[in-house]
């Protein structure tokens, strides 16, 4: 892992790196114990790791818990060339939307062969980010991603059991359900009841496929954009009681 760039800001040290060619951004407290909790994140579609979604959930996190916050650009995102077979697969997400024609089947399909690719890709992330003394190996470890950033989160915590908690939302169950069989960890999952893209029992089945005996269901009215933005601060109390939290005297039931 080879950090490229630092700046510090309200308390927050921000450190862009590159990790064979893959691209990423590491967010930590300015200030505080010599070691913390991580949580990754993973970015939805057509965003990118310095995304305001991903910046302003990685502050409430640093600030709320104190942790670590890594994220990366997924596979043809951000700073990452398309391939052909990208550009191919947004054409057909856009003729379908032009169309009036439903997206899910091409969001399916394409966000299940990022994930192929991006799985390793973050199990490589981790295990560099693990080499940190401020993070180390044996420290546990968060996952936080909605949309396209459950479609490879559900496979990268069912694969690995590094992770203790994860927080996900707003995806079908098509290609997510066997993998959500195989997660026992505490699991926090988002959706949106009047979705006019993934409908309600498929949100529910998702949820449902999940094997933790710990899983809470934040189901919010709005279709599928109008994700209320205190769920991101939910997230805080969650890894908090999960993971433990590196500022001395914070709650899981904070806010």
């Amino acid at each position: 892992m080879r950090f490229t760039s630092e700046s510090s800001a309200d308390g927050i040290v921000t450190r862009d790196f590159t990790l064979d060619g893959i691209p990423g951004v590491l967010w930590s407290p300015a200030a505080g114990p010599s070691r913390a909790p991580l949580v990754l994140m993973g970015h939805g579609g057509g965003n990118h790791k310095h995304s305001p979604a991903m910046s302003g959930r990685a502050a409430l996190l640093v600030r709320g818990g104190g942790f670590h916050v890594a994220v990366i650009d997924a596979p043809g995102h951000g700073d990452r060339p398309r391939t052909a077979h990208d550009e191919q697969e947004i054409a057909a997400l856009y003729a379908a939307r032009a169309a009036g024609r439903p997206e899910g089947p091409i969001v399916v399909r394409y966000n299940a062969h990022l994930a192929e690719q991006a799985v390793p890709e973050h199990r490589a992330v981790l295990d560099a980010l693990q080499r940190l003394p401020e993070i180390g190996a044996d420290g546990p470890v968060g996952y936080f991603g909605l949309n396209m950033g459950t479609a490879i989160g559900v496979p990268l915590v069912a694969a690995d059991p590094r992770f203790t908690a994860a927080v996900f939302g707003l995806h079908w169950p098509d290609a997510l359900a066997g993998h959500a069989r195989r997660i026992t960890v505490p699991v926090q999952f988002a959706m949106q009841w009047d979705d006019e893209h993934i409908p309600r029992e498929a949100a529910l089945a998702l949820f449902d496929a999940f094997a933790s005996k710990d899983k809470t269901l934040h189901a919010n009215a709005g279709r599928h954009k109008e994700l209320p933005r205190f769920e991101a601060n939910d997230a805080v109390p969650f890894f908090v009681r999960h993971l433990g939290s590196a500022i001395p005297g914070a709650s899981p039931a904070l806010t």
